[in-house]
């Protein structure tokens, strides 16, 4: 049946990449000079662009045509413009689908014992090795796959591989990462880890919402309580407009699932929406990422092991989490692609049979950050 199956598709084409297939290539503009990039297409309208010299995170996606993610005006800004200190990082953040923040430290730029740390980490702006790419069959799947190495290492200091593999499918309108950091050092070693998922116009109008197995909600500070309620819910973009975060306490399912989505439903055009699925035992914290201002129209959903305040944060709370020598964690975080109501209708049941009801519980910041420290000792 197998083989049936691959010489029926190979009577109608030439070559496979004519209905399925990755690329690599080189940027050669601007600041993008130099960057080596990989583009997916399945088949199924899905497409989406891996850029090997930043981390191997997922610049662009779309669908369709449309896009699934919010795109800053830096582009794909080559790893040779990273600015370090303060708030440098921002400089060459392109947004995209994913950008992987960490692994030392992430969020607000702090002084950790005595260590100047700056927004997000240095992960992101890494270039990945021992790169391999595959398109090939198994069994009646025609599998595309990229997988490389990220080694984030300092003398006297951190010494650790992020390996990773992305992989979409013929036909299928889905992104699979899989990412295991490893400490191959000989020191226990600070370790934050968040995934910066960004989506943005058309998938996010004031038509749109945002929807989760949230149970319970806490704003990060006074700004953030402002209008709480609507945290699922979208503006006009605005010329001025200060950015919201939020904390989740996600609740998983029987097998340990977390699931969220971005869903649009304007007027007069097929609904669709974007879904990601994760274990919360890996990545036990949720962030949200609220932007609704001129050209920065953005929400954020961000699962991760920590909070966005720094390093120095995590550690005051007694949340700081440390990978061990000889160490391994391991990540695995799926996107989905809601194709009209039927779509849409089934994986928001999927969610009300976790949550079992249509409201999240506002709670105070200082709740969340007990549930969250009773969280990090039974991890």
């Amino acid at each position: 049946m197998q083989k049936e199956y691959i010489n029926k598709i190979r009577e109608y084409v030439g070559d496979m990449s004519q209905v399925a297939g990755i690329k690599s290539y080189t940027l050669l503009d601007g600041k993008s000079n130099g960057v080596r990039a990989v583009d997916f297409w399945t088949g199924s309208g899905l497409n989406f662009t891996v850029i090997l010299d930043r981390c191997m995170d997922i610049s662009q996606a779309t669908y369709k045509g449309r896009s699934l993610c919010w795109r800053s005006p830096a582009k794909e800004v080559h790893p040779h413009f990273y600015e370090p200190q303060g708030f440098g990082w921002v400089k060459g953040f392109f947004g995209g689908l994913v950008t992987t923040c960490g692994l030392t430290h992430l969020g607000a730029a702090c002084i950790d014992q005595e260590e100047h740390l700056g927004l997000h980490g240095r992960v992101s702006y890494i270039p990945a090795e021992d790169i391999r790419m595959r398109q090939e069959w198994e069994d009646t799947e025609y599998v595309l796959s990229v997988e490389g190495r990220i080694r984030q290492v300092s003398v006297f200091g951190e010494n650790l591989i992020l390996t990773r593999k992305i992989t979409a499918w013929l036909g299928r309108s889905e992104i699979k990462i899989e990412d295991k950091v490893e400490n191959v050092g000989y020191k226990d070693t600070p370790f934050m880890m968040l995934y910066h998922i960004n989506t943005g116009f058309p998938i996010v109008t004031p038509e749109s919402r945002f929807v989760s197995t949230s149970q319970k909600i806490a704003p990060r500070d006074d700004e953030a309580k402002e209008g709480i309620e609507n945290f699922d819910k979208f503006t006009e973009p605005s010329k001025v407009y200060k950015e919201k975060v939020y904390y989740h306490d996600m609740k998983e399912d029987d097998n340990g699932l977390v699931r969220c989505a971005v869903i649009s439903e304007q007027k007069e055009e097929e609904p669709f929406g974007l879904s990601l699925v994760y274990t919360k035992k890996e990545l036990p914290q949720f962030v949200q990422w609220k932007m609704l201002e001129n050209q920065n129209y953005a929400l954020g959903i961000e699962p991760s092991n920590c909070w966005t305040e720094g390093r120095d944060k995590e550690r005051e709370w007694g949340a700081l989490d440390y990978v061990k020598p000889g160490e391994e964690r391991t990540f695995s975080l799926k996107f989905g692609i809601l194709s009209g109501r039927t779509d849409i209708d089934s994986f928001t049941q999927d969610i009300q049979n976790v949550v079992e009801k249509k409201s999240t519980d506002i709670i105070s910041r200082e709740d969340m950050i007990s549930i969250k420290k009773k969280q990090f000792k039974r991890d």
